[in-house]
């Protein structure tokens, strides 16, 4: 079951840039399950019928990766929660934040500090206004290529497309621990990278997506 809340108001810039792409559409407070993390995300059951193809075509062209928290994103939260030593007391750096969901967690974890790297100056936006629900201080960066070196590195949802797996030798060069979580990518031939878990998942608001989409892998490099 969903837990909805409105208490707060709908940030303007957010408002604005959801309404561009889907109109007649909110955005509400809504409570993550198996974890104490609130984000601002679209609502669990929104006017379809009203989307024509212009409107599907901006949501393909213009996805605003930020009102959902995707599997990937909420398996990986959910985890560090469970296990707080991968990330306490170190500096982490969350690879293609979205709405900010990982690096609120790492946070929460223990985190020193943590950085949301995104290129959508949108996505940073979210992510900034969730960690005010969230009452936690994170860093913004939108280049991955002008990070500081990190001592974790954390990417979650970032391989759905075959094109960005040229990331995973990126991610060494800023990190020597980096952890790897995706639904769509059952594993990836890569030597530096181990498939160490699969977790049960689903995106938040559930979008009914096949079961495949479910099961996330984790994958992790550290160097020795």
């Amino acid at each position: 079951m969903h837990t909805l809340m409105q208490i707060a108001v709908v940030p303007a810039l957010l408002r604005d840039a959801l309404e561009k792409v889907i109109p007649n559409t909110e955005l509400m407070v809504q409570q993550l399950p198996k974890t104490p993390i609130k984000l601002w995300l679209i609502p669990p059951i929104f006017p379809t019928e009203r989307l024509d193809d212009e409107v599907i075509r901006q949501i393909w062209n213009n996805t605003p990766y930020w009102i959902f928290c995707w599997a990937s994103g909420l398996a990986m939260a959910q985890w560090l929660l469970e296990n707080p030593k991968h990330v306490q007391g170190k500096t982490v750096l969350d690879f293609g934040a979205g709405s900010g969901v990982v690096a609120i967690a790492a946070k929460m974890a223990g985190a020193k500090r943590v950085i949301c790297c995104d290129i959508d100056p949108i996505s940073l936006a979210a992510c900034r206004e969730n960690a005010k629900l969230n009452m936690v201080e994170l860093e913004y960066l939108d280049d991955l290529y002008r990070a500081e070196k990190v001592d974790v590195l954390l990417a979650a949802d970032v391989l759905y497309d075959q094109s960005n797996r040229f990331f995973l030798d990126d991610f060494l060069k800023i990190s020597p621990n980096v952890w790897v979580a995706d639904s769509r990518v059952r594993n990836f031939d890569h030597p530096y990278y181990v498939k160490t878990a699969e977790i049960a998942a689903t995106t938040w608001p559930d979008l009914d997506e096949a079961k495949e989409f479910n099961l996330v892998s984790f994958y992790h490099h550290q160097q020795v």
